[in-house]
C-alpha cells in the first residue's frame, strides 16, 4: 500500500504557541483606537466606501454633457469602382431634468485618392421633448434621488460596521480583564490552600491534628493548581481573541490595564427608546428604503404612460471638390410629433404592482422594526438593572464569604473547627470571588450592549466618520 508523502513544506509549530515575551499594557481607549486603525473589517468597509462614493458621482452626472468622437477609414468596391474615404464625427449630447434630449453632431468626410476626391461635411442639431412618459423633473430626477438615498444607506452601513467592531473589541477587552482577574484569584486561592497546608503541618507536628487529615488539604492544593492552569489557558485564549480583532501579531503579550470597576449608571427607559428610534442605523436605513421605494413607484408609473414627444432637427450640409468648384450648402429642417401607444403589453403594469407592493412592504417593515426596537431597548434596560442587582448581591456574598473564612481560621488556630470546614469556606470564597467578577463584567457589557441598542456607540466614543 503506498504511503502518503510527508508534508515537508509545513513548518513545525513553535515551542510556545501562546502569547509571550514582554507584557504590553493597553487601555480600553487605546484598544478601540488601535482597532479602528488596524481592524481588517473596518478597513474593508472604508475601501468599499470609495467605490460607493464614485457610484453616486456617476449618478449625479446624469444631466452633464456627454461627448464622443468617432473616426473610421473605409474602402468600398461597387460596380468595379474602388473608393476609399476617411471620416471623423465628434458629437455631444445633453439631457435636462425636464427630459429634454439635445444632441449635436458634426461629420467630416474626405474621399481619398483619384479624381473624385473631395470633402463633405454636415452638422446636425436635434431636440426631443417628451410630453407624457419621461417628462418633468419628478421622473427624471428620481434615479438621482435613489442614488443619493443609497449613498446615505451606504454611510449608515459603514457606521454600523464600525459600531459593531467597537462593541466586539470592548467585549474582547473585558473578557481579557476577566481572564486576568481569574488568574489573580486563582493565585490567591492557591496561596490560601498552601497556607492552610502549612498550618496543618504545624498542627500535626504539635500533635493537635491527625496526620491522615492533611491529605484532604494536599488534595485541595492540587485542585487549586489545576484551577490556576485552567485560568491561564482562558487568559491565553482571551489574548488571542483580542489580538485578532486588533490585527496584531498573535504572539503579542498584551495585558488589559486597570482593575474591573463597575459603577451604577441610571438609565431612563423612555429616553433610551427615543434615542434608539432617532439614532439606530437599521431604523434610519429602513426609513430611507421607504423613500427609495416611493421613487421606484414614480418610475414604474411613468413607464406605463404613452410615449408622446415633440422633436425637431436642423442639418447643415456642405461639400467641395478640387480647389475651384464648391457646392452650395444645404439646410434640412425637421419637426414633428411622435406618439407611441403600447398595446397588449402588461409588463409596465406588472412593474407598478411590484413597486407598489415593495413600498407597502417597506412601510410595514419600518413599523414592525420600530416596535421591535422598543421591545429590544426595554429588554436591554431591564438587563442592565438586573445585572446591577446581581453585582450588589455578589459583592455582598463575597464579603460575607471572606468574613466567614476569617472567623473559621481563627477557630482553627484554637482547635475548635475541622479542616473540612476551612476547605469548604475557601472553596466558597473562591466561588464568591468569581461570581462577583463575572457579575461586574456582565454589568459593564450590558451597558455596552445598551449603548449599541440605542445607536450611540460612535457618540459615546466620540468617533466621527468621514463622508
Amino acid at each position: 500500500m503506498p504511503q502518503p508523502d510527508p508534508l515537508a513544506g509545513v513548518p513545525s509549530p513553535p515551542d510556545n504557541p501562546v502569547p509571550g515575551g514582554q507584557v504590553i499594557e493597553i487601555t480600553l481607549d487605546e484598544a478601540v483606537a488601535l482597532g479602528l486603525r488596524r481592524n481588517r473589517t473596518v478597513q474593508a468597509a472604508h475601501l468599499q466606501r470609495a467605490a460607493e462614493r464614485f457610484d453616486l458621482y456617476v449618478a449625479e452626472r446624469a444631466f452633464a454633457p456627454r461627448g464622443e468622437v468617432r473616426a473610421e477609414v473605409v474602402r468600398r468596391v461597387s460596380g468595379g469602382v474602388t473608393r476609399s474615404e476617411a471620416s471623423v464625427s465628434p458629437g455631444i449630447g445633453l439631457v435636462t431634468p425636464l427630459g429634454t434630449q439635445i444632441d449635436f453632431t458634426w461629420q467630416l468626410t474626405e474621399r481619398l485618392g483619384g479624381a473624385g476626391g473631395g470633402l463633405s461635411q454636415s452638422a446636425t442639431v436635434s431636440v426631443s421633448q417628451p410630453l407624457v412618459r419621461g417628462a418633468g423633473p419628478e421622473v427624471n430626477l428620481a434615479p438621482v434621488r435613489i442614488a443619493r438615498l443609497q449613498e446615505r444607506i451606504n454611510r449608515l452601513r459603514l457606521e454600523g460596521t464600525v459600531s459593531d467592531t467597537i462593541t466586539a473589541i470592548v467585549f474582547a477587552y473585558r473578557a481579557l480583564m476577566q481572564a486576568q482577574e481569574q488568574v489573580r484569584l486563582a493565585d490567591i486561592s492557591l496561596e490560601r490552600a498552601r497556607a492552610l497546608l502549612e498550618t496543618n503541618r504545624r498542627l500535626v507536628e504539635a500533635g493537635r491534628m491527625a496526620a491522615a487529615d492533611i491529605v484532604q488539604t494536599e488534595s485541595a492544593v492540587a485542585a487549586q493548581d489545576v484551577a490556576r492552569l485552567q485560568a491561564e489557558q482562558a487568559l491565553n485564549s482571551a489574548q488571542l481573541a483580542l489580538t485578532r480583532l486588533l490585527a496584531l501579531d498573535p504572539r503579542t503579550n498584551i495585558e488589559a490595564a486597570g482593575p474591573v470597576d463597575a459603577e451604577y449608571v441610571a438609565v431612563d427607559t423612555v429616553r433610551a427608546v427615543r434615542l434608539a428610534l432617532d439614532n439606530r442605523v437599521d431604523v434610519l436605513a429602513q426609513e430611507i428604503a421607504v423613500q427609495q421605494a416611493r421613487q421606484s413607484l414614480v418610475l414604474a408609473r411613468d413607464r406605463r404612460r404613452w410615449d408622446v414627444s415633440l422633436f425637431g432637427a436642423v442639418t447643415q450640409r456642405g461639400a467641395e471638390q478640387g480647389l475651384a468648384e464648391v457646392y452650395e450648402d444645404e439646410t434640412d429642417v425637421t419637426a414633428g410629433l411622435r406618439v407611441e401607444i403600447p398595446l397588449g403589453d402588461v409588463s409596465a403594469e406588472q412593474g407598478v404592482v411590484r413597486a407598489r407592493t415593495s413600498l407597502d412592504l417597506a412601510e410595514l417593515r419600518s413599523a414592525d422594526l420600530a416596535q421591535a426596537i422598543e421591545v429590544q431597548v426595554r429588554d436591554a434596560v431591564q438587563q442592565v438593572e438586573a445585572r446591577w442587582r446581581q453585582v450588589e448581591t455578589a459583592r455582598r456574598a463575597r464579603d460575607l464569604a471572606e468574613r466567614a473564612l476569617e472567623l473559621e481560621q481563627e477557630k482553627l488556630q484554637a482547635g475548635r473547627t475541622s479542616n473540612f470546614e476551612i476547605l469548604s469556606l475557601q472553596a466558597g470564597l473562591r466561588t464568591a470571588d468569581i461570581q462577583a467578577l463575572a457579575a461586574e463584567i456582565a454589568y459593564l457589557n450590558a451597558l455596552t450592549a445598551l449603548d449599541q441598542q440605542i445607536g450611540s456607540t460612535l457618540e459615546t466614543w466620540r468617533i466621527t466618520l468621514e463622508p
